[in-house]
């Protein structure tokens, strides 16, 4: 497996005196307040739309960041988001992870295509979840990005739009749940 972030050392909690660039000062994930570490009462979430998908595009120009992780295929691309997710998680020492369906599978010219590149990456997900130790805050269905929601989703004025999303919007429930999410 690649090491994506190789110059991304795992973060410690050095305190508010520690000079290290890559140091928790305030964040102790083992400090108990009001009963509880501190990692429990402030659930960061890995975000993967920001993190791993977000590729610096604005409204003038293109990407500027290359976020393919190596990948040649479209499905190899979504497979290396998902080990350097993993890695990342681990270094930054963040428990949970959020997604929406199309960050972690890419889309499919048909629905049954996007179902069939969510259920690809469903048990690699599970596996580096179990290997990491890393948990599902939540998922959902990203309804907005495709040009076919450009009238809204469950607003739309087209009934096949309409249909379109529910079923993807079931497919991201029934991949949330496969996934254990807890949100």
């Amino acid at each position: 497996m690649n090491e994506y972030f190789k110059t991304v050392p795992k973060i410690q909690y050095e305190g508010p005196v520690s000079k290290t660039p890559f140091a928790f000062k305030h964040y102790n994930p083992e400090q108990i307040v009001a009963g509880k570490p501190m990692r429990e009462q402030l659930k960061f979430a890995m975000s993967y739309w920001h993190t791993l998908c977000g590729d610096g595009t604005d409204m003038f120009g293109r990407g500027t960041i290359d976020k393919t992780f190596g990948g040649k295929t479209a499905v190899e691309i979504y497979e290396n988001k998902a080990y350097a997710a993993f890695e990342l998680m681990d270094k930054l020492q963040l428990e949970y992870f959020c997604f929406h369906d199309r960050d972690i599978a890419p889309e499919g010219d048909t629905l049954a295509e996007c179902n069939a590149n969510l259920d690809r990456i469903v048990p690699l997900l599970q596996e580096l979840m179990e290997k990491y130790g890393k948990k599902l805050l939540w998922g959902t269905a990203n309804c907005f990005n495709h040009p076919r929601y450009v009238h809204g989703a469950g607003t739309a004025c087209n009934a096949d739009v309409f249909a379109y999303a529910a079923a993807q919007i079931k497919k991201a429930i029934e991949t949330t749940v496969a996934l254990g999410g807890q949100g």
